[in-house]
Order: C-alpha cells, then structure tokens, then sequence
C-alpha cells in the first residue's frame, strides 16, 4: 500500500511537498525544529460539525473526549462551536474552563472521582456525574448533603458488549472496571430517585475505543433502551440517554462507519424513548487532524532489516509501543525516482518497543523529515519525559496561518521542581 494513500481532510501533496491545509510541511520543521505535532483547524472543524450534522433534528449534545487531545487552543476552539466536554479527572474540568468551556455543557465520566475533584465539580455547575459503583454515588450525595446542593447523576451501564477492539481499550465487558451491570444499576437508580441531593437525569454507556462497526453500538444502546423503559415505568424520568464514543478513525485502509451511519443507527432504536442523545467522541474529531513531524537521524543496515532512527520517540507516541498500534508514515518531500527501502521506524529511546511503525516502505535517508499521520488523538495527551526528553511543541495551522499553542519543554524545565536535600550539597 502506497503510503499516500488515504490522506486525511487538512492533509495533501502538491508537486512533491506534504501540506497542511495552505503550508509546506518541510517549512513547519525549518521553523519550529522536530519533533512536532501539527494540527488543522480546518480539519478539527469539519469533524465536529459532521457529528453535529449527524443528528439531523434530534436533540443531541456533542461532549468532546477531553482525554484525546486537551491543549487549551483546541478545546477553546470546539467550545466555540459549542461543544460539550467529557471529562475523566479534576484537571480536564479545569482545562476546560480555563479554555472558555461551558461547564454546563460538561459531564464527568471515569470510575475513581476523588471528594476534592466532586467538590470542585458541584461548584462549578457541571451537566452531570456519571457514576461507576454504588460507592461513587454515596460519596457523591454526601457531597453535595454537605454543600446543600443538588447532584445531577447519570449511571453508566456495563452492557458486557465485546466492541471488538484491541483489549487495552475495551471498556465494556463484563471484566472491564467501568460502570454496573443493569440490575445494580436500577438499584441505584431508585436510591438516587429517594434523595434528597441527588437528582437521576441520565444513562449512559462507554463500550470502548477504536471501534470500526456500528453493531456493537446498536446492541449497547438496545441495553440502554430496554433500562429507560423500565425507569420510567418505576417514575424515574430520564432525560438525555449518552452512547460514549469511540467511534474510530482510518490508520491505514480499514472501513470506517461514518457518524450520520453510527447515529442513524442508534436514533432508529432510541428516538421512540424522546431523550436528549448524547454522545463523547474524542479522537474522530481530532485524532486524523493531526501528524507528528520527525527527522531521521541515523539509516542503519541492520542484519536482517534497515532501520531508520529517528528523532520522535515512543515517549512522543506511544500508541504503537502499547497498542502494536499501526499509524501511517509518509516522506514529508517526495523526489520523483527516489530509491526506497523498507525499514522499522525507530526512535532513540532505550527500549526495543520504542517503534513508531515496522516494515514500511520508505524514501528515508539521513536527514530526511518523515510525518506520522492519525497523531492528533492520544499522541500528546500520553506523551511522557522518558529518557530526560522534552516534549514536542505544538501548532495549530490554519491555511497559511500557524499558531504555536504549546511551547516546547526546555531541559531545565523537566527538573524544576526537584530538590537535593542539603546533605548532599
């Protein structure tokens, strides 16, 4: 498979030279050096308001997956297009509003809320808790007993759904941490309906990431359906009904459903039920937005296959090392005739998983500058200082505008805040 082929929206090739959206590529390396993440806003754009579209006339609130990417420009940039957020920890929530985000637009998902993070939630007036165990949901009433407030809840079902993913993002079986199984949860929900600081407004389903058919969604949100039927029959109103996310995106060549097939699909069997629909995608909106740009150091003969070392790292990604995740790897400049060979694309961290593809068919000689495609989500987001290594800059690229939205780390930034004791001056 030609590695050009597929190219994501923000991405082209004109006379040889990689662009984003209206700029040479190669000039973001000259300029801002390597590594480096880049985004296309346009491409961020298009994405959310293809989710957006995908609802039709359906009442719907799109909560961007916080976790994906969480630099503050992207988040103030899908605030602006009204975009809910969906949170996982105290510091996402404050990302969020730091970026102008509408804290009533937010809902908290993740199965370890701490009491300062459920405080600073309940002051700040998030759309609602969506709860993983019955000793969440205590914690939460007292709380809110505490602050004579009213907590806004949804429960998130485990529907023991095999999403068909890769297992360390599988979230939905019954083996997994996240959520209760339906029974639990209808247990739950009636104390939270007899509370007096605790409101069940919701329900809410996460099955897992990456997921490139529509069938485990259907099946999950048929588990939703049958539970708000049985709540309201017991007087418990649901108000909006959250699928979670996780829809995938193209790496390589795999068929993708499109978000208008996803809600199409779910709508046919949520809409008789008149709920709100919800739903958290993250990296189908950012994740193909984004490429990390690397030089290659050192083309190495090994004795049984070429290496190209280059300067990103699995601290830079670290999708390939954890997943055996496969991202596409194109040559930022193609020269007509170029001899290729096929190499694993190594960086210098000291670990054998540090890989960022294996076998790939490249022009990649010394110096040369490499782009590794689908890097907008959990690319940054997971980026790590392993080995002593700065994080990359980040930039923002709109048309032939470029905007540095995250600085890149100094060494002596890495180890300011440490200290030797004085008995070793």
């Amino acid at each position: 498979m030609s590695s050009d082929l597929n190219l994501p929206n923000g991405f082209a090739r004109q006379a040889g030279s990689l662009f984003c959206e209206d700029t040479q590529v190669s000039d973001l390396a000259e300029q801002f050096g390597t590594p480096l993440y880049i985004y296309s806003q346009t491409a961020i754009t298009d994405a959310f308001l293809t989710w957006k579209q995908a609802f039709g006339d359906a009442r719907h609130l799109v909560c961007y997956a916080v976790k994906a990417n969480s630099n503050i420009a992207i988040l103030r940039l899908l605030a602006s297009l009204g975009s809910g957020f969906d949170i996982v920890s105290g510091g996402e929530l404050e990302r969020v509003l730091t970026a102008g985000g509408d804290a009533a637009k937010v809902v908290f998902s993740g199965v370890g809320k701490s009491p300062a993070e459920i405080r600073r939630a309940l002051e700040v007036g998030i759309r609602c808790f969506n709860v993983e165990s019955s000793s969440e949901l205590y914690l939460i009433e007292k709380i809110a007993s505490e602050r004579g407030d009213t907590a806004r809840i949804s429960i998130r079902i485990n529907p023991d759904v095999d999403a068909k993913t890769h297992p360390y993002i599988s979230t939905g079986l019954k083996e997994n941490k996240f959520g209760v199984n339906a029974q639990q949860a209808l247990e739950l929900y009636r104390y939270a309906q007899g509370a007096s600081h605790l409101q069940p407004v919701g329900v809410d389903c996460h099955i897992g990431s990456q997921l490139t058919e529509v069938a485990p969604f259907v099946e999950s949100v048929q588990h939703l359906r049958d539970l708000v039927l049985q709540l309201r029959k017991s007087g418990i109103n649901i108000e909006h009904i959250d699928i979670g996310g996780g829809l995938g995106i193209q790496y390589s060549d795999e068929a993708i459903p499109s978000p208008s097939e996803l809600i199409s699909a779910v709508r046919a069997e949520l809409d008789p039920l008149d709920a709100e629909l919800m739903i958290e995608p993250g990296r189908s909106i950012v994740g193909n937005a984004g490429a990390l740009l690397t030089k290659v150091l050192v083309e190495k003969a090994g004795d049984t296959k070429y290496f190209a070392v280059v300067d990103a790292a699995m601290n830079d990604l670290l999708r390939p090392a954890l997943y055996s995740a496969w991202q596409n790897i194109v040559e930022v400049s193609v020269t007509q005739g170029s001899e290729k060979n096929t190499y694993d694309i190594v960086g210098p961290v000291c670990e054998t998983g540090d890989f960022l593809g294996k076998e790939r068919s490249l022009s990649a000689r010394e110096g040369d500058l490499l782009a590794v495609m689908g890097a907008g989500a959990y690319s940054f987001s997971m980026a790590s200082n392993y080995n002593t290594r700065p994080r990359a800059a980040e930039i923002l690229v709109h048309g032939s505008h470029t905007h540095i939205i995250r600085q890149r780390e100094t060494l002596s930034s890495l180890w300011q805040d440490e200290q030797i004791p004085e008995a070793l001056l």
